[in-house]
Parts: structure tokens; sequence; C-alpha cells
């Protein structure tokens, strides 16, 4: 018998489909899914570096729904799909193993850094959007898509508080975007958070690289 995800009512589990299927045409290599106590927190990679050379910062988005209160799991897989029941989705026979499921965000320590407003969020992301398009040459390969975005969605961008563009395109990509709010920044570390009503983004800058200054000493 396939494996499912028992959510509480038929429109959690449109949403957590929604979420899926989004996480799937921005390229994020999967969900990763991991249930305790009744929550389900579904995270998603709309940027990750490939390769320790590679300067692309790490952004997640995740979504946080009810499920089952029985059902503690973490795991990534490639989709979900409907069942006969619309308060269920199957679960694929097989899991999936990205690197970026291997780096976990902070759970505590989080810092207020200030607000963005959506409206920014959303502009931002249209241009970076555009400018992926513009830069890519015709029948690119995946070497050169993933440079191309990577400088876009990389690049420290002052209207989003200087955080990586890739945040907004995160925020738009995941339908995180909606209305007048102001999202809410909070830091950890390395570690950013931007939370919107419909969800997160989370995005950890590249790691520091070269040589370390020489210090003088006694």
């Amino acid at each position: 018998m396939t494996a499912r995800l028992l959510f509480p009512d038929a429109e959690t589990a449109r949403d957590a489909l929604t979420f899926a299927g989004r996480a799937e045409r921005a390229g994020g290599e999967g969900v990763r899914l991991q249930a305790a106590g009744g929550v389900l927190a579904m995270t998603s990679a709309a940027l990750a570096p490939q390769g320790l050379l590679d300067r692309t910062p790490t952004v997640l988005a995740m979504r946080v729904v009810r499920v089952d209160p029985e059902l503690e799991c973490d795991l990534v897989v490639a989709s979900l799909a409907e069942t006969e029941d619309p308060a269920a989705l199957a679960l694929p026979d097989t899991a999936l193993s990205p690197a970026w499921a291997g780096v976990q965000p902070p759970r505590g320590g989080w810092e207020a850094a200030g607000e963005i407003p959506a409206a920014d969020l959303a502009s931002r992301a249209q241009w970076g959007i555009s400018a992926v398009a513009h830069q890519l040459p015709t029948d690119p390969g995946e070497d050169v898509v993933r440079t191309v975005r990577g400088a876009v969605w990389g690049e420290p961008d002052e209207d989003v508080l200087s955080l990586p563009r890739g945040v907004a395109f995160a925020a738009f990509a995941f339908g995180f975007i909606a209305g007048e709010e102001r999202a809410r920044v909070t830091t950890s570390g390395r570690w950013t958070r931007v939370t919107l009503e419909r969800g997160h983004v989370i995005s950890r800058g590249p790691a520091a690289s070269g040589l370390t200054a020489v210090r003088a000493t006694g």
C-alpha cells in the first residue's frame, strides 16, 4: 500500500500539494517533509550551491501546515500526489538525498533585523526573472543556466536589505507574496529568515573564502 500523508481537511492537503508543485517548477530538487506533534514543515531549495566552488547562496522556502498528530518523519521526496481521499496525499516509493537537505538552519537565536515591503520583494523578483531571461543565450546548457541564475539571484540587493536577490525570487516563486504586508526579517549567525503570512524564506550566504588576515603578535 502506498504511504500517505493525512491532513485534517482537504484544504490543507491542497495547500501542501500546491507547495510541492511550486517546488518542482522552481527546480528545488524535491521537498523535505519534517513532521512531529501534528505540524508538518515543508522545505525546498529555491537556490543551492552545486559543489565547493559554487558561490550561490542557499535559499530555502518553507511552508508549515497541520498534519496527522501521529506522523513523525524527516525525508525528502520528489513529489506528492492526490489520492481518492481529498484529505490525503500519496508519497513516492523512494526518497531523495539532495545536498541542500543536509544543511539545517538554526532552531533558535533569531534576532529582529528589519522589515521588507512585500511589494519590494515582488518587484526585485520580477526584475531578476527578466535579467536571467535576457542573459541566457539560445539553447543554453545546464552549467550556463546555473551560472547565470547564480549571478543574478546571488547578488546582494539594497532593496531587500542587501540580502541575496534570490530571497525575493523564492518568496515570489512559492506564492508567499500577497497583499500589502511587510515581511519580518530576523537573523541567526550567517542565516537570515524572511517571514510572510504564507511562509518563510531562509537564506545562508556563501562560505567565506581566501586567507585570513595576518595578525601582529607580541
